[in-house]
């Protein structure tokens, strides 16, 4: 192989794929995005670049930001090499790549978040976007209520001028504005939550609130939080990405690979701008809820419904557990008989017509999407993405024996070990709590649905509570394939 091109401004002109053809120099920034992870700059981060290569939107450019220590790390990386990302698609008939130029700098990150707060102050950043996990939001899992008590909220509403959090700095940022006369900027939340714009709103005003009740009600007043649907699978990176895209020639410490899929739908209510992301392939819409219940239910909770049997089975990825004819059986037949069911057609897609591009997504070889990062924080996706379809199921007198197995297979996996004996390390926040709620399961099953914090009510629907005990006890008596196998010929009766 010829000598690798280090990724830079400087050789951006020595490489033969698709590059920025905008003067980068040129660029000032509008948006400040935190959490600058794979997915941002495969999503909006394209979205973005996509604009500015047509010669529009580069007063928009983005300043990347993060909160928490290990988002130094990421920092480095980006900054060495100009803030650049190649990004490379990996569809079943091929591999091709581009870099993306639309970021263009990276806060240092501080106890106290000093640089944040004060370049999201600056009147010339419009939007704050986030991408912080379904988990970070600080509202409780069953209720939705913003969750005060939290240490963190504790801290920066005592601490205003040094917060811990996103939001804490936002507050901050948003106070600094409103002193100086200047509005406010949207605030964006581009995670995978229905009503992600109304959490992210709660979340700011109401931590506002504990600390400066007149700085909440002006925010309320004058900001804006669209709700967004995002969707685009991007794998995290480790050594089979860094060595794609030596293939190259580029020497990039931070790629990102992605399927050859993008979606992003978003409520048009954004008080300081916005660029035209409609004019790259962007809708904007004022039923968003509709497009998110579609992904959420059938993307985000069908994850849920075949990554806890591929951890208990030992299956590295996505696509091989959607190549193992039980998993993908038990994927077809839930969605089918109780996920599409709750989900009504949006413009252009039907739910089984979403069901059918969801599979083949999935199943994508090339999409190196490991069973370990989708069943990642498990207490927050499945009350976040297969509760509510259960409760709409059992609202609607529909059948839940799908979803109850998914609930007992998340049970069996929270043991801590596969059925080979080996670890599953711990993986969720919520961890040790889990796997002893799964010991105590194992025996009486009941004690998994127990936990309210997740199920809240959901032990006392007997329908679901019967199916749940039953699915779990032939999970541990059986094993998982038996159990796949029984629901797939039709029930555990």
């Amino acid at each position: 192989m010829d000598e690798l091109i280090p990724l830079s401004n400087a050789t951006l002109d020595r490489l033969t794929i698709e590059r920025p053809r905008y003067d980068r120099k040129a660029l000032t920034p509008g948006i400040v995005h935190i959490g600058v992870g794979n997915f941002h700059r495969a999503h909006q981060a394209w979205y973005l670049h996509r604009l500015m290569q047509d010669g529009q939107a580069h007063d928009w450019a983005i300043i990347g930001a993060g909160v928490r220590p290990y988002d130094a790390a990421m920092r480095e990386k980006l900054l060495a090499q100009d803030c650049l990302t190649t990004l490379i698609e990996l569809d079943p008939d091929g591999v091709s790549a581009e870099v993306v130029g639309s970021m263009i700098d990276y806060l240092p990150i501080e106890d106290g978040a000093a640089p944040l707060i004060r370049a999201m102050a600056h009147p010339r950043v419009r939007i704050v976007a986030l991408t912080v996990t379904e988990g970070g939001y600080f509202f409780d899992r069953t209720t939705k209520a913003f969750d005060a008590g939290h240490p963190d909220i504790q801290h920066d509403a005592a601490n205003p001028d040094r917060p811990r959090t996103a939001f804490g700095a936002m507050v901050a940022a948003l106070r600094l504005r409103r002193d100086a006369g200047h509005g406010p900027f949207t605030g964006l939340s581009c995670d995978n939550l229905q009503g992600n714009g109304a959490l992210l709103r709660q979340a700011v005003v109401s931590l506002a609130r504990l600390s400066d009740p007149g700085l909440a009600d002006w925010i309320e007043a004058h900001a804006t939080f669209p709700n967004s649907m995002v969707d685009c699978i991007a794998p995290a990176t480790g050594p089979k990405e860094l060595a794609l895209v030596r293939e190259f020639g580029i020497d990039d410490a931070a790629p990102v690979t992605h399927e050859a899929f993008r979606q992003w739908v978003i409520e048009d209510a954004f008080c300081a701008g916005r660029p035209d992301w409609d004019r790259v392939g962007a809708t904007f819409s004022d039923d968003v809820h509709a497009y998110e219940t579609m992904k959420i239910r059938i993307l985000n909770a069908g994850h849920q419904v075949i990554a806890n049997a591929g951890e208990i089975l030992g299956i590295e990825t996505i696509a091989d557990c959607m190549a193992h004819p039980l998993i993908s059986a038990f994927f077809r037949k839930v969605q089918t008989e109780e996920i599409a069911p709750t989900v009504a057609p949006v413009p252009g897609m039907t739910a089984p017509q979403y069901v059918d591009l969801i599979e083949k997504r999935f199943a994508n070889p090339r999409i190196v999407d490991t069973t370990r990062r989708v069943a990642f924080d498990g207490s927050s996706r499945h009350t976040g993405f297969v509760l509510p379809i259960l409760r709409d199921q059992l609202a609607a007198g529909g059948s839940v024996e799908g979803l109850a197995l998914v609930e007992a297979l998340w049970a069996r996996m929270c043991s801590g070990v596969r059925e080979d004996g080996s670890t599953i390390e711990p993986n969720d926040p919520l961890w040790s709590d889990l796997t002893e709620a799964a010991a105590a399961a194992k025996e009486r099953p009941a004690a998994w649905l127990e936990q309210g914090q997740l199920y809240g009510d959901l032990n006392r629907v007997q329908s679901f509570a019967e199916a749940f005990d039953r699915w779990l006890t032939l999970i541990w008596s059986e094993g998982c394939e038996a159990a796949l196998s029984t629901y797939h010929g039709g029930s555990s009766k």
